[in-house]
């Protein structure tokens, strides 16, 4: 549970930025509004990452996906070494149009894949990786350097979807274009449209096959993804705005206020202001 203030992040040069931490201690911190998008590739630590009102206890040899918009902090005294890259869309511009479909599944709706454990050959392959990128982020400047870490970006992009469950399967197969495209849509509308038939009439499949195709790749059916992501952004209204519920209500296209705090509790299993009052601080 969050109890802190949240602070958004802060502006980086180029809109991208890689760290390196060795056995970094995190005291009583904020929670961060990610404006960036995040990956931590956590060699070993110990405590916990908390995204959104998720909690994650971290084991080493795993990697953390946090998308723009999510909320995150680490436990007092949480511990861990590895790398921290952070990266604007301004920046993605600059990877190779190739990786689109790579970034998509991993940020259009992170929390399907929020934690990706990895096997042992393709965690030291990242590391190479980023070490790479971290070279070239302190180097002096030179023509195209942006365009190169890009790329290397690019090519992490790809190795960490391939970990991914929905990418098991061919990158071309039908049912992977369409899942993907789903995601994209839900992460650009989800607080306008909740329907499976809007997307699925988007899509041109049946309410019925893009439910199978999400299961197949997600584990959940489509309902279950976007009203995902309706929850998410309605805690973090909750959390950390001085929203009233009626404005919340009406910002992600509910009818009526009552309509909204029906949903809610449906999904949570607890009313819209008891969530609320769980908090203390409301940060801004």
């Amino acid at each position: 549970m969050y109890d802190e203030t949240l602070i958004l992040d802060k502006e980086i040069k180029d809109s991208f930025q890689v760290k390196k931490l060795t056995q970094s201690v995190f005291g009583e911190a904020d929670v961060i509004s990610v404006t960036y998008n995040r990956v931590l590739i956590i060699h070993e630590g110990k405590g916990t990452l908390i995204i959104d009102d998720n909690e994650f206890d971290i084991e080493g040899s795993e990697v953390f996906v946090i998308s723009k918009g999510q909320v995150f902090s680490f436990s007092y005294q949480t511990k861990w070494s590895g790398f921290e890259i952070s990266f604007g869309d301004c920046f993605w511009e600059k990877a190779p149009s190739s990786a689109s479909n790579c970034k998509l599944l991993l940020f259009n709706d992170a929390a399907l894949h929020q934690r990706l454990s990895l096997k042992e050959k393709d965690f030291y392959e990242l590391n190479a990786i980023c070490e790479i990128l971290l070279k070239e982020s302190i180097s002096n400047d030179y023509p195209n350097k942006l365009d190169a870490m890009a790329a290397y970006l690019k090519i992490l992009m790809i190795k960490l979807a391939n970990a991914a469950p929905a990418f098991q399967e061919s990158l071309d197969d039908f049912d992977n274009q369409i899942y993907r495209r789903f995601l994209e849509l839900v992460n650009k509308q989800y607080n306008q449209m909740h329907d499976v038939s809007y997307y699925a009439d988007q899509l041109m499949v049946t309410p019925r096959k893009l439910s199978e195709i999400s299961k197949k790749k997600s584990g959940k059916g489509a309902k279950e993804i976007i009203a995902g992501q309706v929850i998410a952004e309605s805690k973090r209204q909750l959390q950390f705005s001085a929203k009233t519920i009626k404005e919340i209500a009406y910002q992600l296209s509910f009818s009526t206020p009552e309509q909204f705090s029906h949903f809610f509790k449906k999904q949570t299993n607890t009313s819209p202001l008891d969530y609320r009052k769980i908090f203390v601080n409301i940060g801004r």
